[in-house]
């Protein structure tokens, strides 16, 4: 790193080529995020468009604003770069821009690079088409192993990825595929139909994101293609795509979780973190106002037995606790499409079954507990049998809500642990509060 510097310092151009091109252009985009503006304006001047693209596809937008860099480039300069890139790559650059910026770099871009991004850029977001690139091997079923190969040598360069190609028929629908080392190990005068797999795999364009995530690693691709209703190719997702999107997936359900609308990014101000954070507190803190309205209701209850305010954090807590245990596991099963394999019913019964045995354990022991320490055996029954009901309620909130949402087609990580834990307090309350006013004659005497 200093040794780059040094030499950006000093107008040392070849030095300066010579040892960064030398690096891994993931460990070039690490190296560029962390320049300063100033000498990153001699990075473009050093690199060739070409080069540099190479090297933004490996930056991270966590850490750097793809508009604020495109923005210091010469215009011209970034609509040959984008050009450069491959075309998904492009797209997720352009996509983190203004439309009128988008149309401006498309202009000036190569009009080959830009009709190809164009395409890409009319697919709906978090599909299939939206992460495709179009950047593939196709031959015909009709022709020669050696006639493909000499197709093969002639696109590879250009091409994200030549482990399979693609065959396809006279009306470019998907026939088949074929890979590489099946070309290589083949007599040249064999044909491909004789070689090709008819068998084959492939999404829709319309498909999400997150499915296809699920069946490539399933299926353990390293590609897959990416057809119209028609079943015409009109793109392939790599698996370096999808590595992508499991991180963004992920990143989503735990931002969800947590209720925080977005935690992709670090916010670099206190005021972007509580944007973000504000709007589920708010709802949380309504609803907590509505928590707080329910045990005011029970005032009569608190008034001539006041022992039992100590427990309302017990109980509350219990109920949080274990609602976002099993919010936990009916999150995952839907995230990995483990639930799909398995009957919703066998869920909720097993839920159930598990608060019965966490609630009877919790409540016997909070009834031993609570009769040593304050010596009224009532009391401490009481307590135990609210512990249990809420338990096993609270567990089958966890794994209802979220099972319900994803049946609305809702995503289930927004049920989040903040949400449910307020709806199991005020369930808790009710549970407690109610069993208490029912059994008041007994507390009194």
């Amino acid at each position: 790193m200093d040794l780059l510097i040094e030499a950006l310092s000093g107008e040392r151009i070849d030095e300066f080529r010579q040892e960064f091109l030398e690096l891994h252009p993931y460990d070039q985009a690490s190296v560029f995020s962390e320049l300063p503006e100033n000498l990153r304006d001699k990075v473009y001047q050093y690199l060739s468009p070409e080069e540099m693209a190479d090297l933004f596809e490996n930056l991270d937008n966590e850490e750097v604003e793809y508009k604020d860099l495109l923005a210091e480039m010469a215009p011209g300069y970034a609509a040959d770069m984008l050009s450069h890139m491959y075309a998904d790559d492009a797209v997720d650059v352009l996509n983190e821009l203004e439309k009128d910026q988008v149309v401006s770099y498309l202009t000036i871009m190569n009009k080959e690079a830009a009709q190809e991004i164009k395409e890409l850029l009319h697919y709906e977001e978090y599909t299939a088409g939206s992460i495709m690139t179009t950047e593939f091997v196709a031959i015909s079923a009709n022709q020669t192993v050696r006639s493909a190969m000499y197709i093969l040598k002639k696109e590879a360069p250009g091409a994200e990825t030549i482990y399979y190609v693609y065959v396809l028929d006279e009306e470019r629908r998907l026939a088949g595929v074929v890979s590489l080392r099946d070309l290589i190990i083949t007599e040249d005068d064999v044909m491909i139909s004789e070689i090709m797999n008819d068998r084959i795999t492939s999404v829709s364009v319309g498909e999400d994101q997150e499915e296809v995530a699920r069946m490539m690693r399933d299926y353990n691709f390293l590609a897959v293609p990416v057809v119209d209703f028609q079943n015409h190719l009109l793109g392939i997702i790599t698996v370096d795509d999808i590595m992508d999107v499991m991180d963004e997936e992920a990143s989503d359900d735990y931002s969800k979780l947590a209720g925080i609308a977005d935690i992709d990014t670090m916010d670099k101000s206190s005021i972007g973190a509580a944007r973000k954070r504000l709007p589920w507190l708010i709802i949380l803190l309504f609803l907590g106002m509505f928590t707080a309205s329910l045990i005011g209701r029970f005032e009569d209850t608190l008034d001539q037995v006041a022992i039992l305010a100590i427990f309302i954090p017990l109980i509350a807590g219990m109920a949080g606790n274990t609602g976002t245990q099993a919010l936990a596991v009916a999150v995952r099963g839907i995230a990995t499409g483990d639930l799909e394999k398995e009957n919703k019913m066998n869920l909720i019964l097993r839920e159930a079954g598990t608060g019965l045995i966490t609630g009877t354990t919790c409540g016997i022991l909070i009834t031993i507990i609570v009769y040593i320490w304050k010596g009224d055996l009532f009391l401490g029954g009481l307590v135990g049998i609210s512990i249990l009901c809420t338990l096993i309620i609270a567990t089958l909130a966890g794994s209802l809500v979220p099972l319900l949402m994803h049946k609305l087609n809702i995503d289930p990580a927004v049920a989040s642990g903040p949400f449910i834990t307020t709806i199991n307090d005020i369930i808790s309350i009710l549970i407690y509060f109610g069993i208490a006013t029912m059994f008041m004659s007994h507390l009194t005497q």
